[in-house]
């Protein structure tokens, strides 16, 4: 008897353990209990779980956010536990309360298990239990309830039988009209959803007088919502239905009155356009693209201005050029002069892809001014997103054409009297050298990095060690030997102690990419000579080059050359010179 007693008692221990945890003050206790919940799931088996555990959570649902939004995540994963999807409705309980508390995070991740769990009812299960769930949200008092209820009908709607689709899509036609702007809210951001799973004939008749009148509420946050769900509604409709069921309701969305509306449709715009096909494009997009282009706010002139490109390649190939030409690039000339820089700096990200579409004579004619605009704009960004898309132009026009139009502005920019213009100059010019190639780099712009080097500025100098690096990592380390190391080692005999630092940083970053070859014959030498410099700060700098530039380096040569001066810089009377030299010993030893 006493046996059967301590088995009982065990059996009940890990339930009463979770109470425990459940009732404590630390709210991080509760927490930790509740990510524990299949542990003790597994540790109760099936039946006791939907017999004690789902009711006991069911009933003990009060309590932190955090933990509420614990709570409805593991639910979500629960069907297994309780026994698989015949006994998946033991679950619902406790996921509809907290579909219906306060905090918004709680009810989304809730509604997702909620959505999880629906989709493993059988249909005949799903219409006994998750059916009145989701009707008992849509009347629920509380909006809380009833936003919640949108997310269900799309999961719900496709399994059941034709009398209660019909109850479910007027719930749905309910929700669009309650007095609640959230409930509102929430019923335009399933529309879309919604309207994927129910029959075209359906789709006309009831959602789309739904749309229509969200499209028009006077809330704005409900009518930027409606305009995502135009998108999926004309993917979901012939030409001829979008057309008079769709394009009116699209087209005042274009004009509203809210600029968050306005911004949407920028945004969705290309979605839109592939939505309705060429011809709709034609007509009635591309005068509502004009329309946003010359917007009144710049918030909404950005939006839709990076999507020039995409709007422009995904017009009929027919007419493209002359829809471009003539209704496209009067409205994008007068955007590259902006006042805000936001708007022209989405633009120069763009619009260097019409090029490829225009061709040549076009490019040359109307698009190279636009961009000698942009590359002289007073804005950082938008002279970067001309220089680093410079590649779509050159396929077109030819390097010859590019270097006498816009390579007098690069240049003019790399010797800008603020060092930052200058530095983000350096920072592209290894995609530059990619884009133009190494004969063309050698006679325009070889010189321009090698002057970098000596900038007065130490941060323009450390970016351009690292350019240096990056171009040989481009170009080759025989490309380095002939063209770059022979300049740099130069620089070790300058009268400037700074230049001859310089040329430390550099062979630190050479050594990297140029190889033993190169490194042994050419570098360390001018390494070597350094350490006898008149200066503690080169000497110092010398110990740390030799310790980076030793992996590139064979034993024998650490042996005879690098570790003789190392211990010479050791003995140095000065103190920083002795403990970098030390440093570098050790580091080498260990390596």
């Amino acid at each position: 008897m006493a046996s059967s007693d301590k088995s009982v008692d065990d059996s009940l221990y890990p339930i009463a353990v979770l109470i425990d945890e459940l009732k404590n003050e630390d709210v991080q206790l509760r927490l930790n209990s509740i990510k524990k919940l299949s542990t003790i799931a597994l540790a109760l088996g099936e039946e006791r779980t939907r017999s004690e555990l789902i009711p006991f959570l069911t009933e003990t649902i009060y309590d932190e956010d955090e933990v509420l939004l614990a709570l409805a995540d593991q639910l979500g994963n629960f069907t297994s536990l309780v026994g698989g999807p015949e006994y998946a409705m033991y679950l619902i309980p406790p996921l509809e309360s907290l579909a219906t508390v306060e905090e918004t995070v709680v009810r989304d991740k809730a509604v997702e298990s909620l959505r999880t769990v629906a989709a493993e009812h059988s249909a005949q299960d799903l219409e006994i239990h998750v059916v009145p769930t989701l009707q008992r949200l849509v009347s629920g008092d509380w909006f809380t309830s009833r936003t919640s209820a949108c997310g269900l009908f799309s999961v719900c709607y496709p399994r059941v039988t034709q009398p209660v689709k019909a109850e479910l899509r007027a719930n749905f036609r309910k929700l669009c009209q309650d007095e609640t702007p959230m409930v509102r809210r929430a019923a335009a951001s399933k529309l879309g959803e919604f309207a994927k799973v129910v029959e075209i004939e359906y789709l006309k008749s009831d959602l789309i007088p739904n749309f229509v009148q969200l499209a028009q509420d006077d809330q704005d946050s409900v009518r930027l919502l409606a305009v995502e769900a135009c998108v999926s509604i004309a993917q979901l409709l012939p030409q001829e239905d979008v057309e008079h069921l769709v394009l009116p309701t699209l087209r005042q969305c274009a004009s509203d009155s809210s600029w968050r509306v306005r911004y949407m449709v920028a945004e969705k715009f290309v979605d839109l356009q592939k939505a309705v096909g060429p011809e709709i494009t034609r007509v009635d997009l591309v005068p509502a693209f004009q329309y946003l282009l010359k917007d009144a706010e710049a918030e909404v002139r950005a939006a839709v201005a990076t999507k020039v490109k995409d709007f422009c390649a995904n017009l009929d190939k027919t007419n493209q050029v002359q829809i471009i030409m003539t209704s496209i690039l009067p409205y994008v000339r007068d955007l590259v002069s902006d006042p805000n820089p936001h708007v022209k700096s989405a633009l120069a990200s763009v619009i260097m892809g019409l090029s490829p579409m225009l061709g040549a004579y076009n490019t040359v004619e109307h698009l190279l001014p636009l961009f000698l605009i942009q590359l002289k704009d007073e804005c950082p960004e938008v002279r970067l997103n001309i220089i680093s898309n410079l590649d779509c132009v050159n396929d077109v026009i030819g390097i010859q054409q590019l270097s006498q139009s816009l390579l007098p502005a690069i240049v003019e920019l790399a010797e800008d009297s603020k060092w930052r213009v200058r530095l983000a100059i350096i920072e592209y010019m290894p995609a530059l050298a990619g884009q133009l190639g190494q004969e063309f780099f050698d006679q325009k712009l070889r010189g321009l990095c090698m002057g970098w080097l000596n900038d007065h500025v130490y941060a323009i100098r450390e970016a351009a060690t690292l350019n240096m690096k990056k171009l040989v990592e481009q170009f080759g380390a025989q490309w380095a030997e002939q063209a770059i190391i022979p300049m740099i080692l130069v620089m070790s005999r300058n009268k400037n102690y700074l230049h001859r630092m310089t040329c430390l940083f550099c062979l630190n970053m050479l050594a990297e990419v140029c190889g033993t070859d190169i490194t042994t014959k050419l570098l360390l030498p001018t390494v070597l000579l350094l350490a006898a410099d008149p200066v503690a700060n080169v000497r110092f700098n010398v110990a740390k080059t030799l310790q980076k530039i030793s992996p590139f380096l064979e034993a024998s040569v650490i042996d005879s050359q690098v570790k003789p001066t190392l211990e010479k810089l050791n003995a140095d009377p000065d103190v920083d010179v002795k403990h970098f030299a030390s440093e570098a010993i050790a580091g080498i030893a260990a390596a």
